[in-house]
């Protein structure tokens, strides 16, 4: 019973990180590669989540380890360091979090029926910046548990009765062609990938928040513990994953309809892969939990960018009363993130297909800064960590096949 208590205690960040998954690259970018290619990517999709998993476990583990983030770890490694993972931050902040709030907002307007993109989004940023403020990390883990248990159940549902029903059109194993002369599906692999499950900079943000989660609880989890507890995240997200892939191939695929690039016309598209299935009648309940995980997405997405960011600026220039000025910084980089962000939705939102480029944008930057923060994240955990903490052999080789695989496709990806 005691051991029970303690793990509910731990479970929060791993939840927490599925939540952030499965957002943009599942509901978006998964679902359009089983709408375009069938089945032709699964195997790129299992290939990401594999070779992908030990960096974002490094964050996880390192946090219970050491007691502190992989961004304070980064400093050990040297100044240098931690000021390129502040400029990969500042870099690709504003794009990440305008894609999860165009796509956010995309569902908003389609549940509500409201066609006003820029106001959609102020006023989707504005409740994310109150939440955040006002109730801080407890409110946001109540909220993921919830909704994520909502999509979850809905997915799975929706999953199990397409295949019950089989697909609606014949399936082929639709590969890409990953040619010189085709940019355009080595471009969609590449962007598919960036965010398979997610970002890898976005490891940090699993160790702010197992800290964060002990100082909510204040009980401190061993290691297998808090491994538990991610490890229970990444397998849903990785699960997930493939059950959107079959829901686009099995109703989108071979058929007459096409995925729109107008974000509204996308959410209500992938709302129409649940109700298909299902059934009209639950259309609305469908629309309501699609938006709530985009909302959860959202939500941490603000959360993991404005805590890094004040921990980058806390570490480099060495602020005097932390505690103190914790809310100033907190208000701080989330008025600057969303004034950012906001900024350059609305420079996207005019183009018709302003939707599409900016998520393959996104998605494609945070592939290309991948090699980076999965080569540093693993000599972290293998010089800083106590012996018995560090990754077993299997992990270490699965690690070193990541790194190569990253930095093989990062440099595909410019030859091309």
């Amino acid at each position: 019973m005691t051991s029970k208590k303690n793990l509910i205690k731990t479970l929060g960040p791993g939840i927490l990180f599925a939540s952030t998954a499965i957002g943009v690259s599942h509901l978006v970018q998964s679902t359009r590669a089983g709408a375009d290619y069938s089945f032709g990517l699964i195997a790129a999709i299992i290939i990401a989540n594999l070779l992908k998993y030990p960096f974002f476990e490094y964050g996880s583990r390192y946090a219970n380890s050491t007691g502190t983030s992989l961004i304070d770890g980064y400093k050990k490694m040297g100044k240098w360091m931690l000021i390129l993972y502040f400029i990969i931050t500042i870099s690709t902040m504003f794009f990440v979090t305008a894609a999860v709030g165009m796509v956010t907002a995309g569902f908003m307007e389609n549940l509500f029926g409201i066609d006003t993109p820029m106001l959609m989004n102020s006023i989707l940023f504005i409740i994310c910046l109150l939440i955040l403020i006002i109730g801080k990390y407890s409110l946001l883990d109540s909220l993921i548990k919830i909704i994520g248990g909502v999509l979850l159940i809905s997915t799975l549902l929706a999953f199990s009765l397409t295949l019950f029903h089989g697909p609606l059109h014949p399936q082929q194993f639709q590969l890409p062609d990953l040619f010189w002369s085709n940019k355009k599906d080595i471009g969609f692999l590449i962007a598919l990938m960036g965010w398979m499950p997610t970002a890898i900079d976005l490891s940090a943000w699993n160790s702010l928040w197992t800290i964060e989660r002990i100082k909510q609880t204040g009980y401190k989890p061993s290691l297998k513990e808090t491994l538990f507890d991610f490890n229970f995240g990444y397998l849903i997200s990785a699960l997930l994953s493939i059950c959107f892939v079959t829901l686009g191939a099995y109703i989108m695929y071979g058929g007459n309809s096409v995925i729109s690039n107008n974000k509204a016309a996308f959410a209500n598209d992938v709302v129409r892969l649940y109700s298909t299935t299902i059934g009209d009648w639950s259309y609305l309940i469908i629309a309501a939990a699609a938006f709530s995980i985009m909302f959860g997405t959202c939500i941490a997405v603000f959360d993991g960018y404005s805590r890094s960011l004040n921990k980058c600026v806390e570490l480099l220039f060495q602020t005097k009363n932390p505690v103190n000025n914790s809310k100033i910084n907190q208000l701080f980089s989330l008025t600057v993130l969303s004034l950012g962000s906001f900024f350059i939705i609305s420079y996207f939102n005019g183009n018709p297909k302003g939707f599409k480029i900016l998520i393959d944008l996104a998605t494609t930057l945070s592939f290309l800064i991948a090699p980076i923060i999965a080569i540093v994240n693993f000599k972290l955990v293998m010089s800083y960590l106590k012996q018995k903490d560090r990754p077993k052999l299997w992990l270490q080789i699965i690690s070193y096949l990541g790194i190569i695989f990253l930095t093989g496709f990062s440099i595909y990806f410019f030859m091309v």
